[in-house]
């Protein structure tokens, strides 16, 4: 690694308001850059309220701002505190420019939301572009409808954002599956930013999943995903309607609720799972990747970050994407679908226990992910790993820690 890294930092926004993805992202990015850069040091801005629940690497850390939760209305509320959004608000901001001033970082990189969870990354985008640090937006694949994207940006102001601010603009996927801005009106100056990345591959470190009720299902197993769980009660219904029908079911099911999940009907599907020979039932697993590795299928409502670790440990699988509050699940699904990368069942349609058992019992003999050719399809951690070295070793900014900017 050239002299001019040392002390070389990544910091990234995740505003994480609900669910598991952003942050899982997030931490991938963070692993693969502190794994390939052995001087770079790598911190994530997050509002998740279980981020402590995962392991981090040496040289990544985390700051946990205040959380939040949107609510069906499309507002947002405190997720503990008892202040209202504004103070909120404000609180996060403040937290997230001030962890910016004084880490001081050479790459500054959000995720999703351009001026972040209503607005509160604007300020610390204005100070880091007047340090000279290089400004990134991380987009996952597919953002929603285009119907729906277009005016929700333009009300954000987003591409005024990108167009003052941005350096550059990294989409975590491939054209081929979906072009997630393809329905906003972008100038060529801000076009020209964009650089598709591939999915983001996963694997495991090789150690055991922290929850020891995983031991309880024997392989081969049928792993059942909903993410975070927050709307994944259909999922998990569907499936265990099935094995309820069909006592002959031939794998087991292993059903990872998710943290997210209700904690009544957390309780309700536990139950369900019990009076089930050939089912479990667990809560949360932070290490899901090995769960994953072992199993003989995959069973999922296709968030992003599932569907990558679904390509990189080549599984077959069944998804069962979402369509409310945003059609992103579902137009991934849909895609990867024609493309034979997954099988994808409609879950706004009647939910017959038949169809699931029927698809259930077929998944193992799916074809995998890997018999259909998309070149680069699993690049991105390599590709995101080479784009940061070459913005930090363009870059005249100083990096030894007594030079650096202080408070």
């Amino acid at each position: 690694m050239p002299t001019s890294w040392a002390g070389a930092r990544v910091l990234i926004y995740s505003h994480d308001s609900f669910g598991l993805g952003h942050l899982r992202r997030c931490r991938a990015i963070a692993h693969s850059l502190v794994a390939a850069y052995k001087d770079l040091s790598v911190l994530i801005l997050s509002g998740s309220p279980i981020i402590g629940s995962f392991d981090f690497r040496t040289r990544v850390d985390f700051v946990r701002v205040p959380g939040v939760i949107k609510l069906r209305n499309g507002d947002y509320t405190s997720l503990s505190l008892h202040i209202d959004i504004t103070q909120t608000i404000a609180l996060r901001s403040s937290i997230v420019r001030h962890t910016a001033e004084i880490f001081d970082p050479d790459v500054f990189i959000v995720d999703k939301e351009p001026l972040g969870l209503r607005g509160e990354v604007r300020e610390t985008l204005e100070l880091l572009h007047a340090r000279g640090a290089t400004l990134v937006l991380g987009l996952r694949d597919v953002m929603d409808d285009p119907s729906q994207l277009a005016p929700e940006w333009e009300r954000k102001n987003a591409v005024s954002a990108l167009k003052e601010f941005y350096d550059e603009i990294w989409v975590y996927g491939l054209p081929q599956i979906c072009e997630p801005l393809a329905g906003i009106e972008l100038p060529h100056s801000v076009r020209r930013k964009i650089t598709y990345t591939g999915y983001l591959g996963r694997e495991t470190d090789g150690a055991a999943p922290t929850t020891p009720q995983h031991n309880l299902i024997d392989e081969p197993y049928l792993l059942v995903t909903p993410g975070g769980g927050g709307d994944g009660v259909e999922l998990v219904d569907w499936v265990l309607s099935a094995y309820e029908a069909d006592p002959t079911m031939p794998y087991n099911a292993l059903i990872v609720l998710g943290p997210f999940m209700q904690n009544e009907d957390q309780a309700d599907f536990q139950a369900r799972a019990e009076r089930l020979p050939k089912v479990s039932a667990i809560t949360f697993e932070a290490r899901i990747e090995e769960l994953i590795r072992k199993a003989s299928g995959v069973v999922a409502m296709g968030g992003y970050n599932t569907f990558c670790e679904i390509l990189s440990f080549d599984k077959p699988s069944i998804i069962v994407p979402r369509v409310r509050p945003r059609l992103e699940q579902f137009i991934r699904a849909s895609r990867a679908a024609e493309l034979g990368l997954v099988t994808m069942l409609p879950i706004d349609g009647p939910r017959d226990p038949r169809v699931m058992a029927t698809a259930l019992r077929h998944l193992p003999q799916q074809p995998r992910p890997s018999e259909v050719v998309i070149p680069g399809l699993l690049d991105g951690l390599e590709n995101v790993n080479r784009l940061v070295a070459r913005r930090i070793e363009g870059s005249a900014r100083p990096r030894m820690g007594l030079a650096r900017a202080t408070p």
